[in-house]
């Protein structure tokens, strides 16, 4: 019992971290097993395997990546509750760490390419830790003083990189990309039309809204434009080039064509390494676009920004310096915990001039006034006053303790690697006969796009194509590999994402993977034997 009487004699001393001693033991005996399974079962992944030797004699194999469950089976075998009267004690909390490591999929395992993320790595662990320790709200200065200076310099830093390198260059952290381009929304609005920040979106200033984005934009553009009330409608795409790039001369002729029909362009929302192919817009084009008719130029480099660290590869943000806002998430490509994404400009003011509102119970710490008498912005230190969210994690500790760790060029290192891989990935695909690589070679960012094609013949058929893939997704999964499909012009294609952790063998054990899985398929489907490299 905390705080409370002992004997009568005063209250009872506090014991707390002993307990958090003895369960951070406890549960690091379940973590470290479930990640040193993800680093034995490496090996196997060259050979097209995912499956485990457990170590208990029996010499039974399970699955290191995932044991899959229908959401049905899975709540039966989960048999998850919670108590509704005492609580079940450091036993039940075990038991339900286990039960969870053992249901989740192991994103520490090689076999994960699915999502544009992958696992961690210990500085992670660390500075998770370190934040569940502090547990403290980045609101005010007041209640997170280091965390807010860590933050403020981190970001400033970032921002630097890609060319943003005004007084108040920096920005803000939010709880992922789709956070950190819904602010950007806002902002656009608020600082191009402040009289929107008060009467809203009917501002008799202007016509409705419409927003920007290429064809292969994210989809979080338009759920920004539900969320703020321009509705999805107010959302134009623009049409890409062969290599999925945004045209710059259709993104002009739609902007035309917007103001023909008396509505009001805003926002534009290009891309630096779109979800599917990978691909970098040409930013300095899109920009004198933006310049033209006063339109918010945003630049969504969620995935493909870290590239900025790369010597070789930086010149795919070519022009991002322009940008009025950047969105980045060191927790994809960079291997930083879940979440972390930036919001970076090279003016914060903008930010606090669009977000501020008068909340004397809470921010209360700023100076109003600059206290050298210069008519500059003072500085703001209640981060939560540049933000659409009041409460706000410290997540970009895990990015500056990471950044600490590995310095500039081990990001850079860690970064050339991956690129190198995805190409070697792309170049394995093109030479095999049982594929159709639609990714170009090299790709332009970490996923690699092609069809399973028997003899490199592809099906006219479409749903038999999608069909195909689909299954054989599912079957991958069997052998250790998660990888994700999306919908093109001749059926579902693979997509496959190499990180900075992916080892080669990884990537010659998953295409002997394909391969094999697809003549499975094809033989259950009648097709007989497959022709090419590896046919039978």
């Amino acid at each position: 019992m905390i705080g409370g009487n002992r004997n009568g004699n005063g209250p009872e001393p506090l014991a707390r971290a002993a307990e958090v001693d003895h369960l951070i033991d406890a549960v690091k005996s379940l973590v470290i097993p479930f990640i040193r399974a993800a680093d034995e079962a490496a090996p196997l992944k060259a050979f097209g395997q995912g499956a485990h030797t457990e170590a208990n004699g029996h010499g039974r194999h399970r699955n290191v990546l995932v044991t899959s469950r229908k959401p049905e089976e899975l709540v039966k075998q989960l048999a998850f509750s919670l108590p509704e009267g005492e609580g079940r004690g450091e036993e039940g909390l075990l038991e339900t760490i286990q039960n969870v490591l053992a249901y989740s999929v192991n994103t520490w395992d090689q076999g994960f390419m699915d999502k544009l993320y992958a696992s961690t790595n210990a500085v992670g662990v660390v500075s998770e830790l370190l934040l569940a320790v502090l547990n403290t709200n980045l609101h005010v200065y007041q209640v997170s003083p280091a965390l807010t200076v860590i933050e403020k310099h981190t970001a400033r830093s970032f921002a630097n990189l890609f060319g943003f390198t005004g007084p108040r260059a920096g920005g803000v952290t939010c709880q992922g990309g789709s956070a950190s381009n819904l602010t950007s929304i806002v902002i656009a609005r608020n600082a191009l039309y402040p009289a929107s920040k008060v009467e809203g979106n009917a501002c008799a200033a202007t016509g409705p809204f419409i927003l920007f984005t290429s064809e292969h934009g994210h989809y979080s553009v338009e759920k920004a434009a539900v969320t703020c009330g321009f509705g999805s409608a107010a959302v134009w795409t623009v049409p890409v080039d062969t290599e999925g790039r945004m045209s710059p001369a259709a993104l002009r002729e739609r902007v035309i064509e917007a103001r023909a029909q008396g509505r009001t362009p805003l926002y534009v929302n290009a891309t630096a390494g779109t979800t599917v192919f990978g691909s970098y817009d040409p930013f300095e084009a899109i920009a004198a676009v933006c310049q033209e008719f006063n339109l918010w130029f945003h630049v969504d480099a969620s995935w493909g920004g870290p590239a900025i660290f790369s010597a070789r590869h930086r010149s795919k943000l070519a022009g991002v310096h322009l940008a009025n806002s950047l969105t980045v998430n060191p927790h994809k490509m960079m291997n930083v915990p879940v979440t972390c994404s930036f919001l970076l400009t090279n003016d914060t003011a903008v930010f606090h001039r669009a977000n501020t509102l008068p909340a004397g119970y809470l921010f209360h710490g700023s100076d109003p006034e600059p206290s050298n008498g210069s008519a500059a912005a003072p500085e703001v230190w209640d981060l939560a006053d540049l933000t659409l969210q009041c409460g706000r994690r410290g997540d970009a500790l895990k990015l500056a303790l990471s950044w600490i760790y590995y310095g500039a060029t081990g990001f850079e290192s860690q970064i050339d690697n991956a690129f190198e891989t995805a190409a070697y990935l792309a170049t394995t695909i093109f030479q095999r006969s049982n594929f159709v690589l639609l990714s170009s070679n090299p790709p332009p960012c970490l996923q690699v796009c092609f069809y399973y094609a028997p003899g490199g013949t592809l099906s006219d058929d479409v749903d038999a194509n999608t069909k195909r893939t689909r299954i054989m997704a599912g079957r991958l999964v069997e052998r250790g590999f998660m990888v994700d499909y999306a919908p093109g012009d001749k059926g579902s294609f693979f997509r496959v994402v190499v990180n900075c952790q992916t080892l080669r063998g990884t990537v010659d054990g998953l295409v002997e993977a394909v391969e094999a899985v697809g003549r499975e398929v094809v033989a259950a489907e009648g097709g007989g034997k497959v022709n090419g490299a590896n046919g039978v």
